[in-house]
């Protein structure tokens, strides 16, 4: 009897030892969530409720200052979450940065190897331009992940401006503004509608070749649109030197329904 008695004690022994090696060993799931362009409200339901039950949350910012994606949806996060800042650098050149995305992402991944579901925060959509995608290109195929869209700032701030941005065949074009004079004018040529992102130390030059194609009047500066301190102004408002970099030009298209 002793001997079938540790026999059952050795089994469940092992049972309750696999099944920690089970749980130790479950990946947990990444999800990269777009929060949108500023104003909390215009997260979606989907976001809202991976933010409720994610146990970790990760969110970008410049070095030194405040997470605008954490900013925006603080509110919503339960104070119990785990949470991950890592600064991601803007100045560098592409080959300069990618050591540092390379260390960014070790945290997320400890993360996600002990069996915790990580939610990555990013302003906008976090495939148009967003910060996740470092996250995305060095994680996605180790961890099982999931993109939740979210409002672009582009059309976040349309919706700020107020008025239609295209109509039925016209062509928008999403121009960064650091690319340089010449590409820019022949990009404005051919376009019906343009959203000019990455302003900052550039929006002398854009401005100035706006007015040289003739667009300057029907483009309209936005900085920090749908946030509280949101600005709407025309581009000769515009002091060149205090431009942030959530800011933006929209020119509208002319044509008609």
């Amino acid at each position: 009897m002793n001997q079938d008695i540790n026999q059952d004690i050795n089994q469940n022994m092992n049972q309750n030892i696999h099944t920690n090696l089970n749980i130790n060993t479950q990946k947990g799931r990444l999800y990269g969530v777009g929060v949108g362009p500023g104003d909390p409200e215009l997260l979606t339901l989907k976001a809202f409720r991976l933010l409720q039950s994610c146990p970790v949350v990760a969110y970008q910012s410049a070095e030194g200052k405040e997470s605008v994606a954490r900013s925006i949806v603080a509110e919503y996060i339960p104070s119990d979450r785990i949470e991950l800042l890592y600064h991601l650098p803007r100045a560098l050149d592409a080959e300069a940065a990618q050591p540092i995305y390379d260390q960014v992402v070790i945290p997320i991944a400890d993360h996600l190897s002990q069996g915790r579901d990580v939610v990555v925060l990013c302003e906008g959509d976090p495939l148009f331009y967003g910060s996740f995608m470092y996250v995305f290109t060095r994680l996605s195929e180790q961890y099982e992940t999931e993109v939740v869209p979210g409002i672009s700032c582009p059309m976040g701030c349309a919706s700020a401006l107020g008025v239609p941005l295209t109509y039925r065949n016209d062509v928008f074009s999403v121009l960064p503004a650091t690319l340089p004079a010449d590409t820019l004018e022949a990009q404005l040529r051919n376009a019906d509608a343009v959203a000019i992102i990455k302003l900052r130390r550039h929006f002398a030059k854009v401005r100035d070749v706006l007015h040289k194609v003739g667009l300057a009047s029907r483009a309209n500066y936005i900085e920090r649109g749908t946030m509280a301190s949101q600005k709407v102004v025309s581009l000769d408002e515009v002091e060149p030197d205090d431009v942030p970099y959530f800011s933006m030009i929209l020119v509208p298209s002319q044509s008609q329904l």
